[in-house]
């Protein structure tokens, strides 16, 4: 069985470069222009229309495990950021449950 491997950056800007008639140069300022803008706005949630949505989510503190020890410990509240995909992107890679 082959590993098939995810696109690099530079294979992303390729494509986007062909696909849309810009340069590469212009393409790259584009996709790190828009890392730029999600990491910013990301504290009052980003959304990508059709891929979905960057969002900060306050996790409640909880009790877990030590694996070293296996003794119980209290794991503190924290916030973390997440991205929710959205349901175009989730039909487009896996197929709908009959």
């Amino acid at each position: 069985m082959a590993v098939v491997k995810p696109m690099t950056k530079a294979q992303i800007v390729d494509h986007l470069a062909t696909k849309t008639s810009t340069t590469k140069k212009l393409t790259a300022q584009f996709l790190e222009e828009l890392s730029s803008l999600a990491y910013k706005e990301a504290k009052k949630s980003f959304t990508l229309p059709g891929l979905g949505k960057l969002v900060v989510v306050n996790r409640k503190k909880r009790t877990g495990r030590n694996p070293s020890t296996g003794e119980s410990m209290i794991i503190p509240a924290k916030k973390v950021l997440k991205f929710r995909i959205a349901k175009a992107a989730k039909d487009a890679v896996l197929p709908a449950k009959k």
